[in-house]
């Protein structure tokens, strides 16, 4: 008891009176961190040595394509035995997260492992530096516990949604150009088709065509010929491409293909009607954008321009009422 009571003294002397608190917070953290390995160790499954002894004896270069097309970075390998820890039990959950992040441009298969993992590391790393300039705050000077438990809390919870932030900035970002160049790859998939070429062979060149441009649609459009190549159902590749994007207008395309495709229509028709609407669409959506800039521009224009215009007008009135009120009181 008596050195309890002396190592209480000796921090409540070294630190000030939050002294004990910042011990115990700091043995919980040491804890967490011993505690991790055996949390986020992933228990062996029977059947991966089954799997193992089914290996192709042949030593995969980097030539192969074997090589190629299971090849991971280190980080993502290194992930692989915490996968339980940072990947969703839930089904529906694991889906939502897949589906957004592939609509940010994060299609690799450890994509979910890396955002839950960065979400973790970054909420613990700003934990960490709110903890210690909680502790050089409270040596320097008194703080009361509402400043130190803000300092320490804000930047954790900041850490912890800045993934959530750039993978929503980056969605937004990503949808954004696949509409500003929707329009002009289906001018120009019509061409091709009118051409003479598949729409197979059509999708293929567009992706080529764009990608100087629009590189997230050329992304999605090669996927496409790539899955169609792979003798993927048609049907089922365009939806899946609607679904990716998460754009209207490539959803409503995807439903115009389906209909043509079902029904035995001409597919140039049908890309000839819809590329007009969608150009039509755009015209609309940037007078749209022209009309919004005025209503707009009102407040700035009220904040800048009125003030000045007042003081220009009222002022010399004004001051010349002033002399007068002084002159008359005099």
């Amino acid at each position: 008891m008596d050195m309890l009571n002396a190592i209480n003294e000796f921090l409540i002397a070294r630190f000030g009176q939050l002294g004990p608190l910042y011990a115990v917070g700091l043995l919980g953290v040491l804890f967490i961190v011993a505690t991790l390995p055996v949390l986020l160790k992933k228990r062996a499954d029977p059947l991966d040595k089954l799997k193992s002894g089914y290996k192709d004896t042949r030593p995969a270069t980097a030539d192969t394509p074997e090589r190629k097309l299971r090849h991971q970075s280190k980080s993502a390998r290194q992930l692989d035995k915490y996968a339980d820890f940072l990947e969703p039990k839930d089904e529906d959950e694991y889906s939502a997260m897949r589906l957004k992040l592939m609509r940010a441009g994060y299609r690799s298969k450890a994509s979910v492992r890396m955002f839950h993992f960065a979400q973790f590391a970054l909420g613990l790393g700003f934990l960490f530096f709110g903890v210690l300039y909680a502790v050089i705050a409270s040596a320097t000077g008194d703080i009361s516990t509402q400043t130190v438990a803000l300092s320490v809390v804000i930047p954790g919870g900041i850490g912890y949604f800045i993934p959530k932030y750039w993978v929503e900035r980056r969605v937004q970002a990503r949808q954004e150009e696949i509409i500003n160049g929707f329009p002009d790859s289906l001018d120009m998939m019509l061409v091709c088709v009118e051409a003479g070429q598949s729409l197979d062979q059509s999708i293929i060149r567009v992706s080529r065509e764009i990608r100087s441009g629009f590189p997230a649609l050329a992304d999605e459009y090669e996927l496409v010929a790539h899955e169609m190549k792979a003798g993927k159902d048609k049907i089922s590749v365009l939806k899946d491409m609607g679904e990716r994007c998460g754009v209207n207008d490539v959803s409503s395309f995807v439903t115009v293909l389906v209909q043509s495709a079902t029904f035995g229509t001409s597919i140039a028709d049908a890309l000839r009607v819809y590329a007009s609407e969608m150009r039509d669409k755009r015209v609309m959506r940037a007078e749209e954008k022209a009309n919004k800039l005025p209503t707009k521009l009102t407040l700035g224009t009220m904040m800048f321009t009125v003030p000045p215009l007042l003081l220009i007008l009222i002022g010399p009135s004004v001051y010349r009422v002033a002399n007068m009120m002084e002159l008359a009181s005099q």
